[in-house]
Formats: C-alpha cells, structure tokens, sequence
C-alpha cells in the first residue's frame, strides 16, 4: 500500500459546520436576536449614519486566524453593523421607498439560503425553477399581459428595466442602435440612463418629454417628438413610461402611450418597479388598470409586496424574446439543455448564477394570504392621503404634489416672507435635522426646480400616530431653522 508523504495528507477533516446543537443555539440566537428587533421596532431610533472614517476605524482588523463563538460576532454585528444602518422597515421610515418586509419573507429568504437553491438551470433546481415559472405566470395574469407572456425575478428594478430595455433593443433593433431614440418623461428613474448607456445608446438618443400639471408624461408632446425625429431621419423605437414614479407616485397615461407606440411601431416598456404592485390594492385598480398593454413591465416586490430585499420582477409580452436575447451555448452546459417545456432561466437574463427568490414571496402569500396583502396597500396609500391632509391643516406647508400611490410632496414655507432660494435652503436642511434625531427619516426632492419635503407611505407598520409626529417635527425644524438662519 503506498501511503502519502506526510507533507501532503490533507490538512484537519475540512468540515465547516459545528456540531448539531450549536447550530440550534446559534441559529435560535439569530432568530430571537431578529424577533426582538422586529418586536421593538416602533420604539427605537430609526438607525444613524456613522462617517467614513469611523466605520473604517471599526472594520480595520483583519479577519482571525481562529474562530470566536457565534453570540460574540452576533452582539459585534449588532453594535458596529446593524445600529449604523437606516432601518427600512421602521415605521418612521419615510424615505426614498422604504423596505417594509415582512417575517414569512424573511423565513423564505433563510430556507432559501440554508439550501443553497441555484436557480439558473432546470436540472439544479426543477421544483425552485417550477415554483419561480408558477409565480411569474400568476403575476403577467394578475395585471392583464397575454397567455404568451413570461418573466423572471431578479435583484430589483435597476436590473429588470435593464433586462427589458435589452429585449426591446434585440427585438425592435437586431441590437443596432445607431439613430434610434428612446422616449421618456422627466421624472423617469436613474436607472433607465444607466441601462441604457449599458446597452449603448448615448445620452442624446434619450429624448425627455415634459410632463403635465400631475407630472405625468404628455401624450400630445410625445407625438410631437416622435413626428420630429421621424423628419430628421431618426428612428423612433421605444417609449418607457411610468408606472408610479419615484418623485411622486405619478402614474403616466398608459393607455393613450400604448396606442402611440401601436401606431408608431414603437417597443412600450413600463417601469412599475415602484407602483406597479400597487395593482393588487383595491384603491388603485383602476389607475394601473392598463398595464398589460406593455411590451415589457418592471415590479418590484420588495416594495408594495412587503418583501425583503432583493426581489424585482421583469416580464415581458412574449416569453420567445427572452431566450432570443440571452440564451448563450458553452461546453461545460450541455447536460443542462432542456427538452420540452423546462426553462433555464440563465436563458431568460443576464444571471447564470441567481439565488431562489421566489420562494419567499410564494412563502409570504401562502402565510399571509392575499387579501392580507390587499388591505397592507390599501392602508398605505390611505395613510399618504392622510398625510396630505394633515399637511395641508398647518398653514406652515404647502402640497406640491397630492398623495399618489404612497407618495406625497410637500413644502415648508413659513410665513412666506423668505425668499424662495432661502425657503430651498431650509427645505434642504429639515431632513437632515429630522435624521439626526434618530426619530424619523424624510428626505427632500426636486418638483419645478424648487425643493421639497417628500414622504413615501407604504409600510403597514406605520400609524396615524406615527404620521402626525413626523409631520410635527418637520414643522419645528423648519420653524428652528428658520429662526436660526439654518
């Protein structure tokens, strides 16, 4: 028997894991250690922001050479991690769009990741990838896209409307994108530039389209541009439209805009990633009410469907166009070729590599059921009308956009005798003395080249209690802002 030379037998036994029940008390540690924090929620500072140098300071060490016990690195987190974090699910949260999730979410995302699901192939992963095709399916019925339709889930909006706008280029284009232009508002979301200069269209083949008094795109001014660039010898291809906007949840004709691109031969995408979930509320039905009439519609769950971090969804009219985009061949894939009617969804986008993140939103609905969902947005776009009133009841304010999906803006404006670059300024200024209270987060935006207050309204945990302190520590700063020259 030839035996191995010392100096090459393999190092301990290379097992990871500690025995049984450690894992449990670790594990149990973990999960109490994110029920308490989920129990007090409501009475603990909305989280601060530490500067650079600090949190360089405490992330200097190097890793150890030997481990230390779980309950040490769970309270290090906690101290240096998670107490310098916003908490996007804090119900003084206001900012941005928050992150309310839920638990049932949480607990799919922990038995997603403790399999170790890998979703880019069906021969990995028949029953995650099975699951994944059911909710996409159920999602394209749900807000109206034809039998044809299909999609995938990816880590948000900025991905999806990457994916979509990379289907309407190789279908519209054959990828070709010299001379063609792109058609959007002026509140459309970073992310649509970002794809696009991905995708190789320059920042001029971009064409904003003024918006209306509602600040949704104008059909009549879009026609207009299209007519315009026709005559120029361009080549107009796609119009993205909002589906809740992320400045003030404004939501842009989508019916007249499909007839445009019907008529013009143009690609329609809808980036819904903020309010296109919202189509599940029984109040805001009728204003999403077109929204299969897309060539391809971006959601994001982890918005309106209470989910954890990430979760978007692209999908797209006719399912063919994905494979048609992304589906590549190598070597090393043959034996995860598909027969029939199996998908892999490394076909469908840009991800071989992808976690199961379906799972979670299926966990969600088969806990909470959909009516529980219905109610939690209905309650948030109640509680940002709510919002608006208690706005317009102090004569400090004044609304700059009404409540829409969730979202309203709004201006402090005193006594109105500042002048108005001096009323930016302290508009400028009221979040930042709001965040550094720990006890709200509100942030500002541009409406018409003036700044405003904004408050984005979609977490169930929020009460009409929360809503009246906030707003009352918005007007006390501006008042003290005010006074103090800021």
């Amino acid at each position: 028997m030839n035996h191995r030379p010392e100096q090459d037998r393999l190092p301990g036994d290379g097992r990871l894991e500690p025995d049984l029940e450690q894992m449990r008390r670790d594990g149990y540690a973990a999960i109490d250690l994110l029920v308490d924090h989920l129990a007090t929620l409501p009475d603990r500072s909305v989280g601060q922001v530490g500067s650079a140098d600090e949190m360089a300071e405490r992330f200097s060490a190097d890793p150890p050479d030997e481990g230390r016990p779980f309950e040490d690195v769970l309270s290090h987190a906690k101290k240096d991690i998670f107490d310098n974090s916003l908490l996007c699910n804090h119900p003084r949260f206001f900012a941005f769009v928050p992150g309310p999730s839920n638990f049932y979410g949480v607990l799919g995302d922990v038995l997603a990741s403790g399999f170790n699901i890998f979703t880019g192939t069906w021969l990995e992963s028949s029953g995650p990838s099975a699951l994944e095709l059911s909710m996409i399916d159920w999602l394209c019925r749900s807000v109206g896209l034809p039998p044809q339709s299909g999609g995938l889930f990816v880590s948000g909006g900025s991905v999806a409307n990457l994916t979509g706008l990379a289907v309407a280029r190789h279908d519209r284009l054959d990828d070709q994108t010299t001379d063609a232009v792109i058609y959007c508002s002026d509140q459309v979301h970073a992310s649509v530039d970002k794809a696009l200069h991905l995708l190789g269209f320059g920042s001029h083949q971009l064409r904003r389209i003024g918006t209306d008094s509602d600040f949704r795109l104008d059909p009549d001014s879009l026609r207009q541009a299209i007519a315009g660039d026709r005559a120029r010898g361009k080549r107009p291809f796609c119009v993205v439209a909002n589906a809740g906007s992320t400045n003030t949840g404004a939501v842009d004709p989508l019916a007249p805009l499909a007839d445009i691109c019907n008529k013009e031969g143009m690609w329609f995408h809808v980036d819904g990633a903020y309010g296109a979930s919202a189509a599940f509320g029984r109040r805001s039905g009728e204003l999403l009410a077109d929204l299969g009439r897309a060539d391809s519609l971006v959601l994001d769950p982890h918005k309106w469907m209470f989910q954890p971090f990430e979760i978007g969804a692209v999908l797209v009219r006719d399912r063919a166009l994905l494979a048609g985009t992304f589906r590549t061949s190598a070597d090393y894939m043959q034996d995860a070729k598909t027969i029939g009617q199996e998908v892999n969804f490394c076909d469908y986008g840009i991800q071989l590599s992808r976690g199961f993140r379906a799972l979670k939103l299926w966990v969600t609905l088969q806990c909470l059921g959909l009516d529980a969902i219905r109610e939690a947005i209905d309650r948030g776009i109640a509680l940002a009308e709510m919002t608006e009133l208690e706005v317009q009841s102090d004569d400090r304010f004044e609304v700059t956009s009404p409540a829409c999906l969730g979202i309203v803006t709004f201006r402090y404006v005193g006594n109105e005798s500042e002048a108005h670059a001096r009323l930016d300024e302290i508009n400028g200024a009221i979040p930042r003395e709001i965040m550094a209270t720990g006890e709200a987060v509100v942030t500002s935006t541009v409406l018409d080249g003036r700044m405003v207050l904004r408050m984005c309204v979609i977490n169930p945990r929020t009460s009409e209690h929360d809503i009246h302190r906030t707003v009352t520590m918005l007007a006390e700063a501006g008042d003290r802002l005010t006074r103090d020259g800021t």
